[in-house]
């Protein structure tokens, strides 16, 4: 019987990360999958945002089939974000006018995300509390609508829950009201776009479009679920945290606690996750031989960008392994810090040398 990843001794599971990771990059620049993005992209012209915990579970491409770099994730620890932090609310702003630039609108999708079936499954950023979970969202909706403006032409803020045992995501539309996808069946994805429509009469046509083949997506989803008995991952088990950007691969669930570079205080989540790893050791989770602190930052192209990004991933694990032996100086003498840097036209990650 094979050894499943997380009782592995720490050197296997980093070697079975990287190799994730290669697979990733391999798929993302397959001929078919390239092809298939070309084509969607131009079919569907709404550029997709999603803001999302760093939970791996929360993987909004595999559970709306939608090809691979069509969503652009931002992932925090908790899905918590403040668009008044500076470099967030630059990247944002970034995004969203290079969009605009384009001709094209945004759909900013702003997730919580919890399990119907037990409490201890849902945010831990939010003590598996779903209603905190769900304010927050509803914080940084009226944050985006601040930042780009509540008439929603061009700019369509959308909250959506996230029900972690069956995948089923949960839309909340105008005057309070939801569409969970959980509830329908494969039978009325014909009657899907008016319920779009009805759910959120404020959004563009377009926007309305390009959502609806995520809304039929998820549908199909969640009925392929149902068909298997899935394990539902009750424990937490992860053993990496990764801080900056460039973990699209990491879609398995429980491993990794993923912190972008976002807050003014990375001080704060880089704490919470180490001691998240700590009680996953303590309690037997994961072996004690050691956890991995992984940083990345995303370069364009060489030159100047690529070795910028290496600078920000060297300052990342530096920065994050001195606040974990600060905190944790016996979990520290177990870390290993790798820093790394992502070619984003191909997710190819690479170890930079130490």
């Amino acid at each position: 019987m094979t050894t499943p990843v997380h009782a592995r001794p720490i050197a296997e599971r980093i070697d079975w990360l990287m190799e994730l990771s290669r697979a990733h990059s391999a798929s993302f620049c397959s001929p078919e999958n390239h092809l298939a993005r070309q084509r969607y992209l131009a079919e569907h012209n709404t550029q997709i945002i999603a803001m999302k915990c760093m939970d791996g579970r929360i993987h909004l491409p595999y559970v709306t089939q939608t090809p691979l770099g069509v969503i652009h994730p931002f992932r925090n620890l908790g899905g918590i974000f403040e668009l008044g932090w500076p470099y967030l609310g630059d990247m944002l702003a970034d995004t969203v006018q290079q969009a605009v630039t384009q001709g094209r609108r945004v759909l900013i999708i702003i997730t919580y995300h919890y399990s119907k079936g037990s409490r201890e499954r849902g945010c831990a950023g939010f003590d598996c509390d779903r209603e905190a979970a769900m304010r927050h969202a509803f914080q940084i909706r009226s944050q985006v609508e601040k930042l780009f403006g509540n008439g929603h032409r061009t700019v369509y803020p959308l909250v959506c829950g996230f029900e972690s045992d069956e995948d089923a995501l949960v839309l909340h539309g105008s005057q309070e009201r939801t569409l969970d996808l959980s509830t329908i069946p494969v039978t009325r994805l014909a009657d899907m776009a008016s319920e779009i429509a009805s759910l959120c009469p404020d959004m563009p046509e377009p926007v309305q479009r390009d959502l609806l083949p995520l809304v039929e997506g998820n549908i199909r989803h969640v009925n392929e679920i149902r068909r298997f008995d899935r394990e539902l991952n009750i424990e937490h088990r992860e053993w990496v945290i990764c801080l900056g950007r460039g973990f699209d691969f990491l879609h398995a669930p429980n491993v990794a606690l993923i912190i972008g570079p976002y807050s003014p205080d990375l001080s704060h989540p880089i704490r919470q996750a180490a001691g998240i790893i700590k009680s996953n050791m303590d309690n037997g989770r994961v072996p004690d031989d050691g956890f991995l602190l992984l940083c990345s930052a995303p370069y364009q192209e060489p030159g100047t960008h690529k070795a910028r990004a290496e600078l920000k991933s060297a300052f990342l694990a530096e920065f994050g392994a001195n606040v974990i032996r600060q905190a944790y100086p016996d979990l520290a003498s177990r870390m290993v810090a790798r820093s790394a840097i992502l070619h984003w036209p191909e997710r190819k990650l690479q170890v930079c040398e130490s």
